[in-house]
C-alpha cells in the first residue's frame, strides 16, 4: 500500500481497516447457531486488539456507527434464517398429540406436475394439479426421459422436511413449500 501521508490518507487507511475487521468479524458471528445478541466491537476485542486494528483511534461517534452496523447486519442475517426456517417448515401446521415426534404425523401428497419435467436442481420450482408451489432446496437429478405431467409424491420427513418423489427408483429432491 502506498505511504498515505497526513489526515485524507490516514481516514482511508482507517476505513480499509474497519471494512477488514467487520468482514472478519461477521463470520463467525453468522456461524454461531443461535445468532447470540449483538455485542459492540469494543467488548468483543482487547485493548490490544483494538490498537492493532487501529480502532482505539475512532471518535465515540465512529465508534457508535461501527456498533449500529454491525448490530444491523446481525438482525438482518437472523431475519433471514427465520424466514428460511419458515418457508421450509411443514406446509399447514396442526396442533400434535403428546409425545408424537414432528414430522411424523404429517400424510404424504399425493398429485400431479403441471407441465413437463426432465430433471431438477436447487432452486427448481414444481407447481402442482392442486395449486401448490414446492422449491428444490437439496438434490440434483436428471431423468432419463422427460416427463409430461407425472403423478408425484411430497413426503413428510422428520423435523419438517419434505421430499418430492417423482419416480420411484429415482433420489427425492428436498423441497419446501413457497405458495
Amino acid at each position: 500500500m502506498p505511504d498515505a501521508p497526513g489526515k485524507g490518507g490516514r481516514m482511508k487507511i482507517k476505513a480499509w481497516l474497519l471494512a477488514g475487521l467487520a468482514m472478519a468479524w461477521m463470520p463467525a458471528a453468522f456461524a454461531q447457531q443461535g445468532l447470540a445478541p449483538h455485542v459492540n466491537i469494543e467488548q468483543r476485542l482487547t485493548a490490544e486488539q483494538m490498537r492493532a486494528t487501529g480502532l482505539d483511534q475512532l471518535t465515540p461517534a465512529q465508534l457508535e456507527l461501527l456498533n449500529r452496523l454491525l448490530g444491523e447486519q446481525v438482525e438482518a442475517r437472523a431475519q433471514e434464517r427465520a424466514e428460511v426456517i419458515a418457508r421450509t417448515q411443514a406446509p399447514e401446521r396442526r396442533p400434535r398429540d403428546e409425545g408424537s415426534l414432528i414430522g411424523l404425523n404429517d400424510e404424504p401428497i399425493h398429485a400431479r406436475l403441471k407441465g413437463t419435467v426432465a430433471g431438477w436442481e436447487p432452486g427448481t420450482v414444481f407447481e402442482l394439479d392442486n395449486g401448490q408451489q414446492w422449491k428444490v432446496l437439496k438434490g440434483k437429478m436428471k431423468l432419463s426421459r422427460p416427463l409430461q405431467s407425472p403423478e408425484i409424491v411430497v413426503v413428510p420427513g422428520v423435523a419438517g422436511r419434505w421430499f418430492l418423489q417423482v419416480e420411484e427408483d429415482t433420489p427425492k429432491a428436498r423441497v419446501y413449500r413457497i405458495d
